[in-house]
Order: structure tokens, then sequence, then C-alpha cells
């Protein structure tokens, strides 16, 4: 089981980004229930082993490119989200205090804290793409315009598999032009 989520979450990274088109220093969010990969009912069944495996999967298609991470952890701890300490500083992101449980925050964020080098948590970030793994609902880290997009891969593990990037917003009126 845990191979193939890896293999899941690889491919979906690979297409999410050749589609977004992200750039070095861009934020890409992660929203994840490991219960709902287990095929549980969402916060039923926290699996710290699902949380570092995917978690680790996207950091290692994420770094090469400069890309960084952000985690989302539950409605617990108000979906706040995990990212590198220097990544708040430079977004201008206010660090709150809280450490994630698995009851409270989820194994993803665990993860997170786990496998980053300097981890803190935020509260809001703005993100320019994202995957959401579970119906954790990602889509209140994601800049404007959020665009859904279609993966050929639908599923991890058994849950339901949601990708987004950003678009800029379209602005002015019937005479404006775009690219």
């Amino acid at each position: 089981m845990i191979e193939n989520i890896k293999n899941q979450v690889q491919e979906a990274v690979k297409e999410l980004l050749s589609v977004a088109q992200l750039n070095e220093d861009d934020l890409f969010v992660l929203g994840m229930s490991s219960s709902e990969v287990q095929g549980e009912h969402i916060g039923k069944g926290s699996n710290q082993e699902i949380g570092e495996v995917v978690v680790e999967e996207i950091m290692q298609q994420l770094n090469p490119q400069g890309i960084h991470l952000a985690v989302q952890g539950c409605e617990h701890i108000n979906r706040a989200c995990v990212v590198e300490r220097q990544v708040a500083l430079d977004k201008g992101f206010e660090i709150v205090d809280v450490i994630p449980q698995l009851d409270a925050g989820g194994s993803s964020s665990i993860a997170a804290c786990k496998l980053f080098d300097d981890p803190v948590e935020v509260e809001f970030i703005q993100a320019d793409a994202g995957l959401d793994i579970g119906d954790t609902f990602i889509g209140m880290h994601i800049k404007h315009v959020a665009v859904p997009v279609r993966l050929k891969i639908k599923e991890v593990g058994s849950a339901h598999l949601t990708a987004v990037r950003r678009r800029p917003k379209k602005i002015g009126g019937e005479r404006a032009a775009y690219n």
C-alpha cells in the first residue's frame, strides 16, 4: 500500500507541476487526510507513516526546483500550515504557536515538522498551487484566481484527489487584452 501511495503522489505532483508552471520561490500547499488515504473517515485513523511518505515524496520533487512546500493541518488547528521559518519571514506570514498532533493537525503536519529544517506554523498563506488529498479544503490557502486541475490520478490510496493552480486575475473590461 505504501509504495502505491508513493507512486500516486509522485505522478500527481509531476502532472500538476507541468500544468501549473511554477517558478523558484513559489509556494505549493498540501492538505491531506491519512485517514481517508486508508479508506477511513477523515480524522478517525491518522497514520504517521503515510504522512511522512507523502510529505517526503513531494519535497523530493519541489526542493530541486526551489519551490516551497506548505503543509496544511486540520480544522482543529484552524488549517494552519507548516512552512520553513525563512519562507514565513520572506513572505511576511505571521508565525503562530501550535504544535500539531495526530488528532489535532494530522500526520502530514507532524511529518513536515520532522522533515523541514526549521519548521514554523502560520495561519494564512497564499500558495500558487497545491494538492488536496482527502477533501481537506486547501482553497483558503490559494492565491486568487484558483483554477482546478484535472489530473489523470483521481485518488491517493482511497482518498479523493483534487489539484489546483492559480492564474492572475483578469481585470479591465471589454477593451482589455489578456495573455
